[in-house]
């Protein structure tokens, strides 16, 4: 856990987080769902515009992780066994809301012969079976670098296979705990390379910054990234979610992101969204639908 006391938000940080407006009907959504969002879970900043268009990313297995990342606010401790009805309520929800494009991510789950793999390929079908034309977009753990498990999730089809690198090799061991910086970018070459019937499978990856990294460490990450094959990226500044994980370092200023933005475009992702708010759901169909020269199937 990082020592450094804690930085005043800057103005751009302050002024640009939406507050939670009329986002109670969707939470009522939820919880008669039974459902966990990981909006809530990991304390978004975001949270208060996405509540109120009507939009969450689920969080498949629970509320409980078996890792414990210092950056990040989800509980860690023995989790519950996996609800084998929560495909189907997560895509009964989705249909009731309307949603047209879904992002579905997870907690680690370590404790599970399929480490969750299952229950991903299990909720894309259900999606894709309720909702007629429905885009899905998963945001997986590393399944601990397992080809099998990988690829059980790539074989649902989801359009948008996403794994977040988060930071830079060097602080990897302090920030992630477990994950590994090269097995991460295995999970993301194992999927750039796996074989799309319609040739539209989309593979996505996030990083953080402002924890104490250097230019010169994320352009090395990012052309790591684009080494694998990974297309789209987010890049945003770091928040720290409660005093319990690891201090902000520095916030980077918004023209930071821009230039973040143009280095990415120049190594050859095809969509890059770069800004202090941004995360890697943070409206995730605008950049899928910009990726392919489509409209999001929001609007």
């Amino acid at each position: 856990m990082s020592s450094l006391a804690p930085l005043r938000l800057p103005p751009w940080v302050v002024s640009g987080t939406p507050q939670l407006g009329s986002g109670d009907e969707l939470k009522r959504r939820l919880r008669r769902g039974r459902l966990v969002t990981v909006c809530e879970e990991a304390r978004c900043p975001n949270l208060g515009e996405c509540f109120t268009a009507g939009t969450a990313t689920f969080m498949l297995l629970g509320d409980t992780c078996t890792r414990r990342c210092t950056f990040c606010s989800v509980a860690t401790g023995r989790p519950s066994a996996p609800d084998p009805q929560e495909p189907a309520r997560i895509a009964d929800t989705a249909a009731a809301l309307g949603l047209r494009y879904v992002v579905v991510t997870t907690v680690a789950r370590d404790d599970l012969d399929d480490e969750g793999a299952g229950q991903f390929a299990a909720t894309i079908a259900a999606l894709k079976l309720r909702i007629d034309g429905v885009q899905v977009e998963v945001l997986t753990a590393d399944f601990n670098g397992r080809r099998e498990l990988i690829e059980c999730v790539l074989a649902a089809r989801p359009e948008v296979f996403g794994h977040n690198l988060e930071t830079v090799r060097r602080l990897t061991p302090a920030v992630r705990g477990r994950a590994t910086y090269d097995r991460s970018l295995e999970v993301l070459r194992i999927a750039a390379r796996h074989p799309s019937d319609d040739g539209k499978g989309v593979v996505k990856t996030g990083l953080m910054v402002g924890l104490g990294e250097t230019r010169e460490e994320l352009s090395g990450a990012l052309r790591d990234i684009r080494a694998t094959g990974c297309s789209l990226l987010t890049i945003g500044q770091y928040l720290r979610p409660t005093r319990n994980q690891q201090a902000v370092a520095r916030y980077l200023a918004p023209v930071e992101f821009d230039e973040l933005a143009v280095e990415a475009r120049e190594l050859g992702f095809v969509e890059v969204a770069s800004g202090p708010l941004v995360r890697s759901s943070y409206r995730a169909d605008r950049l899928f639908a910009a990726s392919t020269g489509s409209a999001p199937q929001s609007e």
